[in-house]
């Protein structure tokens, strides 16, 4: 049987800490959560997209409720240039990023680890809905699926580094929403009820294409190009590579008698692939870059068996990893897998442990007779 979770373990009593704090119901329970362990409870809000998109009021009247201290720290221009930038540039070459998994190494966990270390704390407080385990010897800590599978949010967390794991701390790993909510409704929080984000936090909030924004924001070249079959056939014009995904089938504005899927998004040619075939959508075998390894079990193996989630939303699924040579790594999936996407994170799991993760770069047609 799984031991009961405690995600203060290890922290010293009475000790300092740091909320990630949004004014959320999910970071507000969490500090509330600290403050009731006995903790002296610190939040800190960013400001991530300058002060056009910043509304610090929601954040301050929950930080008001809870009786807790709040302090704005602006980090919109390193945001900027370095997530959102590097999110166009993913769109700009046909791939489809994952704005979340590229910003938590670097902000959340990255420019607010260093924040709360120097406002002398123990630990950095997320409303991440992942479990935390550290280990009574000082090994590395073991990041674990959340107990709620619906709201399990490991799969952004694989690309932080044992040292960041250490100094985090996720009191909701084994709640579920429902009960976050109930909770937060006992305490008359102003936020219990407030929708959820869906998307990116600079998504644009009138529910706009992200990609043709960020092409805006950035001045970059509106780049025609052709529709096209498998074959080579022109099927008409797109307005830019930026605005479609692997398996997309709603938007192309093309016409072929039947529902028509992106199949491949070739940058150096302008041109997306079409086919009204779903099963052209099955790979089996996946090509990863930057393979990043968390789990001590699996340091320094060229070679494991796991599961593996190739989306946020998608299950794990069965799957070998090989590490090659050259830095990059091959996926074999048990089954074929729909819709494998450029610019999209694989995170590997053995059973509920993370294991790591890697950058999806490419991905081989699947063929019956293979």
């Amino acid at each position: 049987m799984t031991e009961p979770y405690d995600p203060f373990t290890g922290i010293p009593e009475g000790s300092r800490l740091m909320v990630a704090f949004s004014g959320g119901v999910d970071s507000s329970v969490a500090a509330y959560l600290c403050k009731k362990a006995g903790f002296e409870v610190t939040a800190v809000t960013m400001s991530l997209l300058g002060p056009d998109r910043f509304h610090g009021e929601k954040a301050s009247a929950a930080a008001r409720k809870l009786g807790i201290p709040l302090e704005f720290l602006d980090l919109s221009c390193e945001f900027e240039k370095t997530v959102m930038r590097r999110t166009w540039e993913e769109y700009a070459h046909g791939r489809t990023p994952n704005p979340c998994a590229l910003c938590n190494p670097i902000f959340k966990f990255g420019k607010l680890v260093e924040y709360a270390k120097e406002k002398n704390c123990a630990a950095l407080v997320t409303g991440h809905y992942a479990i935390l385990r550290r280990q009574p010897d000082g090994s590395s800590p073991v990041l674990q699926k959340g107990t709620c599978a619906e709201k399990d949010q490991s799969y952004f967390l694989f690309g932080l580094t044992t040292e960041q794991l250490g100094f985090a701390c996720f009191p909701l790993g084994a709640m579920s929403k429902d009960q976050v909510r109930a909770l937060a409704r006992s305490l008359e929080l102003p936020n219990a009820d407030a929708e959820e984000s869906q998307d990116a936090c600079f998504a644009p909030p009138d529910g706009s294409n992200m990609a043709e924004m960020l092409r805006l924001r950035f001045h970059g070249a509106a780049r025609t190009g052709n529709f096209i079959t498998a074959d080579g056939r022109v099927l008409g014009k797109h307005t830019g590579i930026h605005s479609y995904t692997i398996g997309q089938r709603k938007g192309t504005g093309i016409a072929m008698g039947t529902p028509a899927y992106v199949l491949r998004i070739d940058a150096e040619t302008q041109t997306v692939v079409l086919t009204p075939n779903n099963e052209d959508l099955l790979s089996r075998t996946v090509l990863l870059d930057a393979p990043h390894i968390l789990n001590g079990t699996c340091r320094g193996l060229r070679h494991f068996e796991c599961s593996v989630k190739i989306r946020y939303r998608s299950r794990a699924v069965p799957a070998s990893v090989t590490l090659n040579d050259d830095g990059s790594c091959r996926l074999e999936f048990q089954e074929p897998q729909r819709a494998v996407t450029p610019g999209q994170a694989a995170v590997f799991y053995d059973k509920e442990t993370l294991i790591g993760g890697a950058w999806i770069r490419s991905s081989e047609p699947f063929h019956k007779e293979d």
